[in-house]
Protein backbone atom coordinates (compact mmCIF):
# COMPACT_ATOMS: atom_id res chain seq x y z
CA UNK A 1 0.00 0.00 0.00
CA UNK A 2 1.75 3.14 -1.25
CA UNK A 3 0.86 6.67 -0.16
CA UNK A 4 2.37 10.02 -1.04
CA UNK A 5 2.55 12.98 1.37
CA UNK A 6 4.06 16.30 0.32
CA UNK A 7 2.72 18.67 2.96
CA UNK A 8 4.74 19.03 6.14
CA UNK A 9 1.51 20.05 7.87
CA UNK A 10 -0.12 16.68 7.26
CA UNK A 11 -1.41 15.21 10.58
CA UNK A 12 0.49 12.00 9.88
CA UNK A 13 3.79 13.89 9.86
CA UNK A 14 2.97 15.45 13.23
CA UNK A 15 2.15 11.99 14.58
CA UNK A 16 5.48 10.59 13.42
CA UNK A 17 7.41 13.61 14.66
CA UNK A 18 6.12 13.05 18.19
CA UNK A 19 8.04 9.77 18.22
CA UNK A 20 11.24 11.79 18.54
CA UNK A 21 10.22 12.20 22.22
CA UNK A 22 10.49 9.50 24.87
CA UNK A 23 7.04 10.40 26.21
CA UNK A 24 5.35 9.54 22.92
CA UNK A 25 7.47 6.42 22.39
CA UNK A 26 6.41 5.14 25.81
CA UNK A 27 2.78 6.10 25.24
CA UNK A 28 2.48 4.35 21.87
CA UNK A 29 4.95 1.50 22.33
CA UNK A 30 6.59 2.47 19.04
CA UNK A 31 9.79 4.18 17.88
CA UNK A 32 11.56 5.37 14.74
CA UNK A 33 14.62 3.86 13.09
CA UNK A 34 16.54 5.69 10.41
CA UNK A 35 18.75 4.56 7.55
CA UNK A 36 18.76 1.55 5.23
CA UNK A 37 20.74 -0.75 7.55
CA UNK A 38 18.51 -0.29 10.61
CA UNK A 39 15.32 -0.49 8.55
CA UNK A 40 16.55 -3.73 7.00
CA UNK A 41 17.34 -5.15 10.46
CA UNK A 42 13.89 -4.17 11.71
CA UNK A 43 12.32 -5.73 8.62
CA UNK A 44 14.13 -9.01 9.20
CA UNK A 45 12.89 -9.01 12.81
CA UNK A 46 9.29 -8.38 11.71
CA UNK A 47 9.06 -5.26 13.87
CA UNK A 48 8.08 -2.63 11.26
CA UNK A 49 4.63 -1.02 11.25
CA UNK A 50 5.22 1.60 8.54
CA UNK A 51 7.99 2.64 6.15
CA UNK A 52 8.62 6.29 5.20
CA UNK A 53 10.87 6.87 2.21
CA UNK A 54 12.03 9.92 0.28
CA UNK A 55 10.43 10.37 -3.13
CA UNK A 56 14.02 10.60 -4.42
CA UNK A 57 14.97 7.14 -3.16
CA UNK A 58 14.11 3.64 -4.33
CA UNK A 59 13.18 0.74 -2.09
CA UNK A 60 15.93 -1.92 -2.27
CA UNK A 61 14.90 -4.60 -4.73
CA UNK A 62 15.71 -7.46 -2.38
CA UNK A 63 13.42 -6.32 0.41
CA UNK A 64 10.24 -8.29 1.03
CA UNK A 65 8.05 -5.81 2.89
CA UNK A 66 4.77 -7.52 2.01
CA UNK A 67 1.75 -5.59 3.27
CA UNK A 68 3.68 -3.02 5.30
CA UNK A 69 2.35 0.48 4.44
CA UNK A 70 4.87 2.63 2.57
CA UNK A 71 4.62 6.42 2.39
CA UNK A 72 6.69 8.53 0.01
CA UNK A 73 7.53 11.99 1.35
CA UNK A 74 9.65 14.99 0.44
CA UNK A 75 13.24 15.37 1.60
CA UNK A 76 12.02 18.25 3.77
CA UNK A 77 9.75 15.86 5.67
CA UNK A 78 12.53 13.28 6.00
CA UNK A 79 14.67 16.02 7.51
CA UNK A 80 11.95 16.79 10.06
CA UNK A 81 11.82 13.16 11.19
CA UNK A 82 15.52 12.31 11.00
CA UNK A 83 18.03 12.70 13.83
CA UNK A 84 21.12 12.74 11.59
CA UNK A 85 22.61 15.71 9.73
CA UNK A 86 22.64 13.87 6.39
CA UNK A 87 19.63 11.52 6.36
CA UNK A 88 19.70 8.48 4.08
CA UNK A 89 16.10 9.07 3.09
CA UNK A 90 14.36 6.15 4.77
CA UNK A 91 12.70 5.80 8.18
CA UNK A 92 10.53 3.11 9.72
CA UNK A 93 8.00 3.12 12.54
CA UNK A 94 8.68 0.03 14.67
CA UNK A 95 7.01 -1.62 17.62
CA UNK A 96 8.92 -1.87 20.86
CA UNK A 97 9.86 -5.29 22.21
CA UNK A 98 7.59 -6.66 24.89
CA UNK A 99 9.30 -7.13 28.25
CA UNK A 100 9.58 -10.82 28.98
CA UNK A 101 9.01 -12.27 32.42
CA UNK A 102 10.90 -15.41 31.46
CA UNK A 103 14.43 -16.15 32.62
CA UNK A 104 15.33 -18.90 30.22
CA UNK A 105 18.80 -17.63 29.34
CA UNK A 106 22.10 -17.97 31.14
CA UNK A 107 23.96 -14.72 30.34
CA UNK A 108 22.73 -11.18 30.97
CA UNK A 109 24.02 -7.60 30.99
CA UNK A 110 22.46 -5.29 33.59
CA UNK A 111 22.91 -1.54 33.12
CA UNK A 112 22.42 0.97 35.93
CA UNK A 113 21.89 4.67 35.15
CA UNK A 114 24.10 4.92 32.06
CA UNK A 115 23.19 8.26 30.51
CA UNK A 116 25.33 8.57 27.39
CA UNK A 117 23.43 7.23 24.33
CA UNK A 118 26.64 6.13 22.63
CA UNK A 119 27.69 4.12 25.66
CA UNK A 120 24.32 2.41 26.02
CA UNK A 121 24.10 1.57 22.32
CA UNK A 122 27.67 0.25 22.27
CA UNK A 123 26.95 -2.03 25.23
CA UNK A 124 23.80 -3.42 23.63
CA UNK A 125 25.82 -4.11 20.47
CA UNK A 126 28.63 -5.72 22.50
CA UNK A 127 26.20 -7.90 24.44
CA UNK A 128 24.75 -9.04 21.13
CA UNK A 129 28.22 -9.83 19.76
CA UNK A 130 29.13 -11.73 22.93
CA UNK A 131 26.06 -13.93 22.57
CA UNK A 132 24.19 -12.76 25.65
CA UNK A 133 20.55 -13.67 26.19
CA UNK A 134 19.27 -10.22 27.17
CA UNK A 135 20.20 -6.70 28.19
CA UNK A 136 18.31 -5.27 31.16
CA UNK A 137 18.35 -1.50 31.53
CA UNK A 138 17.51 -0.04 34.92
CA UNK A 139 16.07 3.27 36.02
CA UNK A 140 18.04 6.44 35.42
CA UNK A 141 19.46 5.31 32.07
CA UNK A 142 18.91 7.03 28.74
CA UNK A 143 15.92 5.68 26.79
CA UNK A 144 16.83 2.47 24.97
CA UNK A 145 14.93 3.76 21.91
CA UNK A 146 16.72 7.11 21.78
CA UNK A 147 17.83 7.64 18.14
CA UNK A 148 21.52 7.87 19.09
CA UNK A 149 21.27 4.65 21.12
CA UNK A 150 19.68 2.91 18.14
CA UNK A 151 22.41 4.08 15.76
CA UNK A 152 25.18 3.10 18.15
CA UNK A 153 23.68 -0.37 18.65
CA UNK A 154 23.60 -0.91 14.86
CA UNK A 155 20.53 -3.15 14.82
CA UNK A 156 21.26 -5.21 17.93
CA UNK A 157 17.89 -4.12 19.40
CA UNK A 158 16.41 -6.55 16.89
CA UNK A 159 18.73 -9.45 17.74
CA UNK A 160 18.25 -9.88 21.50
CA UNK A 161 15.77 -8.70 24.13
CA UNK A 162 16.49 -5.22 25.50
CA UNK A 163 14.35 -4.99 28.62
CA UNK A 164 13.64 -2.25 31.14
CA UNK A 165 12.84 -2.61 34.83
CA UNK A 166 13.99 -2.50 38.44
CA UNK A 167 17.49 -3.91 38.75
CA UNK A 168 16.80 -4.84 42.37
CA UNK A 169 14.00 -7.13 41.21
CA UNK A 170 16.07 -8.57 38.37
CA UNK A 171 19.08 -9.29 40.59
CA UNK A 172 16.86 -11.18 43.04
CA UNK A 173 15.28 -13.18 40.24
CA UNK A 174 18.62 -14.00 38.66
CA UNK A 175 20.09 -15.25 41.92
CA UNK A 176 16.95 -17.30 42.59
CA UNK A 177 17.57 -18.91 39.20
CA UNK A 178 21.18 -19.68 40.15
CA UNK A 179 22.61 -17.04 37.80
CA UNK A 180 25.48 -15.29 39.65
CA UNK A 181 25.47 -11.50 39.48
CA UNK A 182 28.86 -9.78 39.15
CA UNK A 183 28.90 -6.08 39.93
CA UNK A 184 31.63 -3.66 38.92
CA UNK A 185 33.33 -1.48 41.53
CA UNK A 186 36.65 0.17 42.37
CA UNK A 187 36.54 -0.72 46.07
CA UNK A 188 35.80 -3.96 47.92
CA UNK A 189 36.08 -5.84 44.64
CA UNK A 190 38.18 -8.68 43.23
CA UNK A 191 40.30 -8.44 40.10
CA UNK A 192 38.28 -9.84 37.22
CA UNK A 193 41.03 -12.30 36.21
CA UNK A 194 40.35 -14.27 39.41
CA UNK A 195 37.35 -15.68 37.59
CA UNK A 196 37.60 -17.88 34.54
CA UNK A 197 34.91 -18.46 31.96
CA UNK A 198 31.50 -19.16 33.48
CA UNK A 199 28.59 -20.97 31.84
CA UNK A 200 26.01 -18.77 33.54
CA UNK A 201 26.46 -15.18 34.71
CA UNK A 202 25.07 -11.68 34.73
CA UNK A 203 27.22 -8.54 34.68
CA UNK A 204 26.13 -5.28 36.30
CA UNK A 205 27.71 -2.01 35.11
CA UNK A 206 26.87 1.54 36.11
CA UNK A 207 26.83 5.26 35.60
CA UNK A 208 29.72 6.97 33.81
CA UNK A 209 30.56 9.20 36.78
CA UNK A 210 29.35 7.48 39.94
CA UNK A 211 29.41 3.82 38.92
CA UNK A 212 26.89 1.26 40.12
CA UNK A 213 24.41 2.21 42.84
CA UNK A 214 25.97 1.14 46.15
CA UNK A 215 22.74 -0.53 47.27
CA UNK A 216 22.78 -2.70 44.17
CA UNK A 217 26.39 -3.68 44.85
CA UNK A 218 25.37 -5.10 48.23
CA UNK A 219 23.01 -7.49 46.43
CA UNK A 220 25.53 -8.99 44.01
CA UNK A 221 27.26 -12.37 44.16
CA UNK A 222 30.66 -10.68 43.86
CA UNK A 223 32.08 -7.39 42.60
CA UNK A 224 34.90 -7.12 40.07
CA UNK A 225 37.38 -4.49 38.97
CA UNK A 226 39.71 -4.06 36.00
CA UNK A 227 43.19 -2.85 36.99
CA UNK A 228 44.43 0.45 35.58
CA UNK A 229 48.09 0.34 34.52
CA UNK A 230 48.42 3.89 33.25
CA UNK A 231 47.43 7.29 34.63
CA UNK A 232 43.76 7.24 33.60
CA UNK A 233 41.39 7.27 36.54
CA UNK A 234 39.01 4.77 34.98
CA UNK A 235 37.86 2.98 31.84
CA UNK A 236 34.90 4.00 29.74
CA UNK A 237 31.91 1.94 30.91
CA UNK A 238 31.27 0.44 27.46
CA UNK A 239 34.92 -0.61 27.11
CA UNK A 240 34.90 -2.13 30.59
CA UNK A 241 31.69 -4.02 29.84
CA UNK A 242 33.23 -5.44 26.67
CA UNK A 243 36.34 -6.67 28.46
CA UNK A 244 34.36 -8.31 31.24
CA UNK A 245 31.68 -9.89 29.04
CA UNK A 246 34.21 -11.54 26.78
CA UNK A 247 36.36 -12.66 29.71
CA UNK A 248 33.47 -14.22 31.61
CA UNK A 249 32.11 -16.12 28.62
CA UNK A 250 35.30 -16.95 26.74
Amino acid sequence: MLKHIQSAKNPKIKEWKKLLTKKERDKTGTFLVEGFHLVEEALAANRILEIIISENKDMPSGWDYGDIPVTMVTDEIIGMLADTETPQGIIAVCEQAQSSADLEGTRYLLIDAVQDPGNLGTMIRTADAAGLDAVIVGEGSVDVYNPKVLRSAQGSHFHLPVLRGSLFNWINRLKENNVPVFGTALENAREYTEYGSIDSFSLLVGNEGSGVNQELLTQTTANLYIPIFGKSESLNVAVAAGILLYHLRK
